[in-house]
């Protein structure tokens, strides 16, 4: 029997309706005539408030709402991978052709393609018992994914029917179940809800760093494949250019884009330029293992509040069948916004700078979320949180960037100053950090080299004494420094030109391999240790300046290609000669 109650207020995308003492708390529900999709976000008696994921304009009072009997929840199945959804994975293309520029109010919640037939390999038998998380079909869902179809959580049984291989929708059982209560019938999809994290058997360590050939990421500030990372930065800082380098040149296997309260001409970019991308690994399209999720702030704001459960759910949903996942969501503020404009439409108590004080518990929810995984099927997967966060005016102390900060382990904060002076990525070795250095020690030593974390932090240690000594420089000048702190500047000057600094449309340095990166940190080192050398001896920082070395080490990232690093060791060769008999020359004085 349906369950019907009556709209009694409207409050922008906030209804109330009377007569729902049946429904459930979080149930999804159809609003008014043109059955608008709506989530029971309060209960009370036999009134409910409801949150409205469409626009509400032409709602009238004594309108009936109606449930559907189950939470707001995505269709899980192929036809994801390469997609473009809204905030309740609606397919905008597909909506795009029936509704040239717009959403058109009550469509409903169409979803993946019920329609298409994929070719289904079927890899069970009949007699075989199944648990939850097993996968009982494979679909090619692009040239770079296999969908794997898994039993869902909380089923299980022994398989008593199977279809033969062949193709097939999305709605066909293609396999049955029965356990000793009931029979399940499998199709190629399943329903889960978005705001419910997925089951796992075991959430592991994470010891494996997510690479993305950004030298001052891998570098200096590593992220952690199943980890957090929150990118804050104020306007024109790069926050949209990172994650689309982080995209197209991370080692995850797919990547979910949610673009979340973005400006409509930004996100139109995003989905021009993903599908032009190629993916480098492939040499096919980035699309072919992407999702994005596209919410622009003319949207309804209720379903950019829903969209980074749907970003995430879809990201666990394929960490499940074992794959590893990066999400980049831009910009969990206007999210917040988004919570912050509901919240106030409920009446309820503002908190901090008007944000409900159910921010913070909210923002951890989500990154929470995140983690390297043993999945149900014993395979191995994760889920990479990328947050972008847009404080006004760029300031940090305000609170979605304070609370960010609170639940993720690498914070790469964007600085304005580097952004103006074309200093990309503008990422501020001052004031980020990663807390996954001590975590990934073990792997960086096995892989790379035992001494890339100290090299790290001696290099790093260099530009902190720099930062100081510009401060004298800006008061009295360089020359009253004595030798030894002027080689500091000299030095500093080179990692920054010459390492930290990356050209995103330059073959070589768009994407820089990690033994490159040490090969060359390494090399900045051996300068810095021989010149050092030279003017505790005495020697005149005139002389200890090479023109010609402080070049090829800024110019190494250029001239020196990925696959073949021999230049580096001459380079190193040159260095060492041209100290060495600088040395002789001066003793011999």
């Amino acid at each position: 029997m349906d369950k019907v109650g009556v709209i009694i207020g409207i409050n922008g995308p906030v209804v109330k309706a009377q007569g729902v003492a049946n429904f459930k708390m979080r149930e999804m529900v159809m609003v008014g005539n043109k059955k608008l999709i709506g989530e029971i976000i309060i209960l009370e008696g036999d009134f409910a408030t409801i949150q409205v994921y469409e626009e509400t304009s032409g709602l009238t009072l004594g309108e009936e709402v109606v449930s559907t009997n189950m939470p707001l929840s995505l269709k899980l199945g192929p036809g994801i991978i390469g997609n473009i959804f809204d905030g309740i994975e609606r397919p905008l293309q597909r909506i795009n052709k029936i509704s040239y520029g717009f959403i058109p109010e009550g469509i409903g919640l169409i979803s993946i393609d019920t329609e298409k037939k994929w070719d289904t390999v079927i890899t069970v038998k009949v007699g075989e018992e199944l648990k939850e998380g097993d996968i009982y079909a494979e679909v090619e869902e692009s040239t770079l994914i296999k969908h794997k179809l898994m039993v869902p959580p909380g089923f299980n049984g022994k398989v008593t029917w199977i279809k033969e291989n062949g193709n097939y929708n999305i709605e066909e059982v293609v396999v049955k179940i029965k356990n000793s209560q009931e029979e399940y019938d499998l199709k190629l999809y399943q329903m889960w809800p978005v705001r419910k994290a997925r089951p796992v058997k075991e959430r592991k360590r994470l010891e494996v760093p997510l690479i993305t050939g950004q030298r001052i990421l891998d570098s200096f500030f590593p992220i952690a494949k199943g980890g957090t990372v929150a990118i804050p930065g104020g306007f024109g800082t790069g926050k949209t250019m990172t994650q689309h380098q982080l995209a197209k040149w991370s080692d995850a296997d797919i990547i979910v884009y949610i673009g979340c309260g973005e400006r409509g001409n930004e996100m139109t970019e995003v989905l021009e330029d993903f599908p032009k991308l190629v993916d480098p690994k492939t040499n096919t399209s980035l699309m072919n293992r992407t999702v994005l999720i596209a919410n622009t702030s003319n949207m309804p704001v209720a379903a950019r509040e829903a969209s980074i459960y749907t970003g995430i759910t879809i990201a666990e949903y394929f960490r499940d069948m074992g794959y590893h996942v990066a999400i980049m969501a831009d910009s969990t503020s206007r999210w917040a916004e988004a919570l912050r404009e509901i919240s106030g439409r409920l009446e309820e108590m503002p908190a901090e700078e008007g944000y409900p004080a159910y921010l913070p518990s909210r923002i951890a929810e989500f990154y929470e979320r995140a983690g390297y995984t043993k999945n149900l099927n014993d395979t191995e997967g994760s889920v990479t949180v990328i947050g972008a966060v847009s404080p006004a005016g760029g300031d940090f102390s305000e609170p979605v960037t304070q609370n960010t900060k609170r639940f993720v382990s690498a914070f790469l904060s964007l600085d304005r100053k580097l952004a103006y002076a074309r200093h990309y990525p503008a990422i501020n070795w001052l004031s980020s950090y990663s807390g996954y250095i001590s975590m990934l020690e073990d792997w960086y030593e096995d892989n790379i080299s035992k001494d890339m974390l100290e090299l790290r932090g001696k290099m790093l240690k260099i530009l902190f004494e720099e930062n100081k000594l510009q401060e004298i420089v800006k008061l009295v000048g360089e020359d009253v420094l004595p030798d030894d702190q002027r080689l500091i500047l000299e030095v500093a000057k080179i990692l920054k030109v010459g390492f930290l600094q990356q050209n995103a449309y330059h073959k070589d340095d768009t994407y820089v391999p990690i033994e490159k990166q040490y090969k060359m940190l390494k090399v900045m080192e051996i300068f810095y240790d021989n010149a050092y050398e030279c003017i505790k001896l005495g020697v005149p920082i005139s002389k200890v300046k090479d023109r010609e070395i402080v070049e090829e080490l800024n110019k190494m990232k250029y001239n020196i290609p990925n696959d073949d690093l021999s230049g580096i060791d001459k380079l190193e060769e040159k260095i060492r000669g041209f100290y060495k008999k600088l040395i002789n020359q001066y003793k011999q004085q």
